[in-house]
């Protein structure tokens, strides 16, 4: 089992063995604040601090039978079911994180737990539905200064090489991105988080707008044999001369999207831009009259 699991059901464990939805994706973020590398990641959702890949893991280990989602009159919990003690399979450091999570937290009321959150991580509650009842005007003015608001036509790409799905959709937010073009042949992948649905949900559920493009992508049967930069040349400089050219309806698309949402990003997998057919999807862009919009490559 991975040890991010055991963590989850660790704390399950120190709260009598069940806690509902929100209060563990809550808790869970309090104990990765004090960890020294973070079992996981989150973003500002809903209602504040949200993990992705932890609501999917709690999925599957429903699916293992390790815990179960149970329906009560005010809510949906999560309980274990399977009889182990995962607390104990924790490193001290996690072991303590817990424990003094859970007497920091000691007799608060759900509400007050996302307040307290709220109040000490502000940027998690810039996607908040319920920040207006439970804040007064001080603390709210300290939540809308982490939010951003830029005006600036400004074109990105950035790829998913090496991050989570948190980390990368909070790479959107705080470049005030409007609008994701997925610039993928084919939108899967084997790394959760980054199929089309998945990443169209997750962009969606925090407001950025998604959009597939696959004519601007590469057939992947053609990057099977990739080994040297040489390589990654050729195969770029073909494109260019034959997807770009027979697609330049697309490459307009994008100047289009551009005016329209101001701050567009380009997505694919690879993290440096050079070694990605989305640098030359912006080489084409900038060939445009009167291209003058800043590009970067987070």
């Amino acid at each position: 089992m991975y040890y991010r699991r055991k963590l989850l059901l660790g704390i399950l464990e120190k709260f009598e063995g069940k806690l509902n939805h929100t209060n563990l994706q809550k808790i869970l973020f309090l104990v990765t604040r004090k960890q020294s590398r973070k079992s996981f990641d989150f973003v500002p959702y809903k209602y504040g601090s949200f993990s992705f890949q932890a609501n999917q893991d709690l999925m599957t280990m429903t699916k293992r039978g390790f815990i179960e989602s149970h329906l009560t009159k005010v809510s949906s919990e999560w309980r274990i079911i399977y009889p182990e003690n995962f607390f104990n399979q924790l490193n001290k450091e996690d072991q303590a994180a817990i424990l003094t999570t859970k007497n920091e937290i000691k007799g608060l009321s759900q509400r007050e737990l996302i307040k307290h959150t709220y109040i000490n991580y502000p940027f998690y509650a810039i996607n908040s539905q319920i920040a207006d009842d439970l804040l007064n005007k001080e603390q709210l003015r300290k939540v809308q200064l982490q939010r951003r608001s830029i005006s600036e036509k400004h074109l990105f790409t950035l790829g998913y090489e090496g991050v989570s799905l948190e980390t990368y959709v909070n790479k959107l937010i705080l470049n005030d991105v409007k609008l994701l073009c997925d610039v993928r042949k084919n939108s899967l992948s084997m790394k959760y988080g980054f199929s089309k649905n998945q990443l169209k949900n997750a962009c969606e559920s925090i407001g950025i707008k998604y959009l597939h493009i696959p004519k601007l992508g590469i057939e992947s049967n053609k990057r099977q044999k990739l080994n040297s930069l040489k390589d990654y040349e050729k195969l770029f400089e073909e494109y260019e001369k034959s997807t770009l050219k027979e697609n330049h309806d697309s490459i307009l698309e994008v100047s289009d999207l551009l005016e329209k949402y101001s701050r567009v990003a380009l997505t694919c997998f690879e993290k440096e831009a050079c070694m990605c057919h989305r640098s030359r999807v912006v080489k084409s862009l900038k060939k445009l009259p009167n291209w003058n919009i800043k590009i970067t490559n987070l």
